[in-house]
């Protein structure tokens, strides 16, 4: 099966640890902003990002001590939402690998697995490329 690269004006490549930073905040900010400015954009999320979409953690936080009648959405489904609001200008991509070496292999069904081996076919499709996080 050949899988066509929708070409994308912007691609956030993520890496690292998404809950050591602010880089799950950041990437989702500027996503939303790209998105709302009419961009289409790509997300390649590598080694530990790829916990942000990670089925496992279902769809609400774990209940917080400090507010425990009100529910947080996980990050999986707030990229969900992200992805159903701009199905023609969104799209997430994890890499195959990274969740498979993290046990993360379960994703939400709207990511899409790629092996990094395709990764040069998904930043020939954009014009520009944003890494955010450190491995």
């Amino acid at each position: 099966m050949v899988f066509a690269v929708r070409h994308t004006d912007v691609m956030l490549k993520l890496l690292g640890a998404p809950h050591r930073t602010d880089l799950v905040t950041s990437a989702l900010r500027l996503a939303q902003a790209l998105l709302d400015e009419g961009a289409a954009v790509q997300v390649w999320a590598c080694g530990d990002a790829t916990a942000l979409t990670c089925a496992a953690f279902g769809d609400s936080k774990p209940v917080n001590v400090a507010e425990r009648t009100v529910d947080h959405p996980s990050t999986g489904t707030v990229i969900r939402e992200l992805l159903t609001a701009y199905p023609e200008r969104l799209d997430w991509y994890v890499c195959r690998f990274c969740c498979a070496e993290r046990g993360r292999s379960e994703q939400i069904t709207e990511v899409l697995k790629r092996p990094p081996s395709q990764f040069w076919q998904h930043v020939r499709a954009t014009d520009k490329v944003v890494a955010m996080g450190v491995c």
